[in-house]
């Protein structure tokens, strides 16, 4: 990916999502959460999880594209990226319960390099006639500077990715590039 940093700064506060928070941070790691009521349904919800590559930005992707994109929702499944002849993974899938729960291992652009563990979470519950949408990311591990230092850059990023999927799931258009 880009740096993060400067994808992040560039993309500014383009999330359009309802709530986003630094849960937590220490030099050791950090938990960011996003969460959003969406028109549809916890089943459809699930479903636009894989379909990643309708909404994730293709600006945090190595390729420029998000159409290189695929999301498995099943266990064992691959957030995977194809990159002219090679690819990247950017997760896999550790625990799939649709239509409630999607966890995956996911160190995400340059935290792929940082020695780290991570948890990325997303929870689906009814919500009147919809749902709601909680995406929550766990890191923890060792950098030499500070693992909390990626906390507020990498939330930036992830609140563009649920601002993305909150149009993805309440329009079930392929969200356009900005």
């Amino acid at each position: 990916m880009r740096t993060i940093l400067a994808a992040a700064l560039a993309a500014g506060l383009m999330t359009g999502a309802a709530q986003a928070e630094v849960v937590a941070q220490s030099d050791t790691g950090f938990q960011i959460r996003h969460s959003f009521t969406s028109p549809a349904a916890p089943a459809a919800v699930y479903a636009g999880l894989g379909a990643v590559a309708a909404w994730w930005d293709p600006a945090h992707t190595y390729s420029g594209k998000s159409e290189n994109l695929s999301l498995s929702p099943q266990a064992g499944g691959c957030f995977c990226e194809k990159v002219g002849t090679g690819g990247v993974r950017h997760g896999v899938v550790v625990l799939a319960l649709p239509p409630s729960t999607l966890r995956l291992e996911a160190p995400l652009g340059p935290l792929q390099g940082e020695g780290v563990a991570t948890a990325l979470t997303f929870s689906v519950k009814p919500e009147g006639a919809g749902s709601r949408v909680t995406l929550d990311y766990k890191v923890g591990g060792y950098n030499p500077a500070g693992v909390k230092q990626w906390a507020s850059p990498v939330d930036q990023v992830l609140g563009v990715q649920a601002g993305r999927l909150e149009a993805y799931l309440a329009s079930g258009a392929a969200v356009e590039a900005r």
